[in-house]
């Protein structure tokens, strides 16, 4: 398992990575001391998982994630006990006070190796558009065909799913709902969210090399950059 240090402090980092030598299932693959080194590395080395400070000069930590179109599983290390619930809204595996203590930071490598179980135990039950969900909102319950919902969107803590005309929402994020779709036909646009790519309508260029996806039923979605990249890979010969 692949991960990334981001602190500011040189000496967080370093005590951090010699924790660290003692689990054989992480490899630390780089370091980063502020947002922008981070969101550069991640690009490049693909980490399954961030040691993230909050406070560092720049943007903070939950701002970085912000800037992140799919995030890695996370766990944050702070000196600060007060953002932890905001730090859960940000779907953290775990929040570790510093000094970070070891039997601690088993505990949350415990809960990264599970949720990579878990995920693991899907990659041969992708749902495609064949497929029928059970979406229970509140007291009102549907029975929906994949090849109808047109987009998931991220609205707060849950995720909205449009089909015909409704709009519930689930309790469900998009990283993980992106771990049960087909990926060739259910596309991650941005950080909040992921089209039915049947349901594609035109598609325009749009700021900075990105590109705009007009959707039947009315909804405008902008690509990201990266996104955009990997959107031409997907959909050409």
């Amino acid at each position: 398992m692949k991960a990334l240090v981001v602190d500011d402090s040189r000496l967080a980092r370093n005590e951090l990575k010699r924790l660290l030598k003692d689990f054989d299932n992480v490899q630390v693959v780089g370091e980063a001391a502020n947002a922008l080194e981070a969101i550069e590395k991640i690009e490049t080395d693909k980490p399954d998982l961030i040691f993230l400070d909050i406070q560092m000069p720049g943007k903070n930590g939950f701002e970085l994630l912000e800037e992140l179109d799919a995030t890695p599983d996370v766990i944050f290390t702070t000196a600060y006990d007060e953002y932890a619930i905001k730090a859960f809204e940000f779907n953290a595996l775990d929040y570790l006070l510093k000094p970070v203590q070891k039997d601690r930071l088993a505990g949350a490598i415990n809960k990264v190796v599970e949720r990579k179980d878990k995920q693991e135990s899907f990659e041969g039950e992708r749902m495609g558009i064949d497929d029928q969900v059970f979406v229970k909102d509140g007291d009102r319950c549907w029975f929906v065909q994949l090849s109808n919902v047109r987009l998931f969107e991220v609205d707060g803590n849950y995720t909205k799913i449009y089909f015909e005309d409704q709009r519930p929402m689930i309790p469900r994020t998009l990283n993980y709902l992106e771990t049960r779709l087909d990926p060739k036909t259910f596309f991650r646009a941005n950080r909040q969210q992921i089209i039915n790519l049947k349901w594609v309508d035109r598609i325009e260029p749009w700021f900075s090399g990105s590109i705009k996806i007009y959707m039947k039923g009315g909804h405008e979605v902008d690509v990201s950059r990266r996104q955009t990249q990997r959107f031409k890979e997907l959909m050409s010969f």
